[in-house]
């Protein structure tokens, strides 16, 4: 799939298009996008909070829940969440595999820097 880089307008595809995707998803707070109040997760009401094996649990689950029903071209296998340990920064990490075309199979991985709101690049 092709598709529009948000920052630049420059066209990308592949991985680069599902990471921006990816990243989209995550942090759009749920009931904030017109017409389609469903989009986006949990996680950006969850960031903020302390850094604790419950709240670790919730961020995995609300990133799977999200990427299974907005990102049909990857399958998540693993989910981390933790602490850079620098400035309360956290981070996201993905790992699953490509359900797309001829990548089907394909491993996938992703980190996310889950500090400012939007995610990765």
């Amino acid at each position: 799939m092709n598709g529009m880089n948000a920052r630049t307008g420059r066209a990308i595809a592949g991985q680069a298009h599902i990471e921006q995707s990816v990243a989209d998803i995550l942090f759009t707070p749920l009931g904030t996008r017109v017409e389609r109040r469903e989009y986006g997760s949990l996680l950006p009401e969850l960031i903020d909070g302390p850094v604790n094996p419950v709240m670790r649990m919730r961020v995995m689950a609300a990133s799977v829940m999200a990427l299974a029903r907005w990102e049909p071209r990857i399958q998540v296998n693993q989910v981390d969440f933790g602490s850079t340990g620098i400035d309360g920064g956290a981070v996201l990490e993905l790992q699953g595999e490509r359900t797309d075309g001829p990548r089907a199979g394909a491993a996938f991985s992703m980190r996310l820097p889950a500090t400012n709101g939007r995610g990765a690049a």
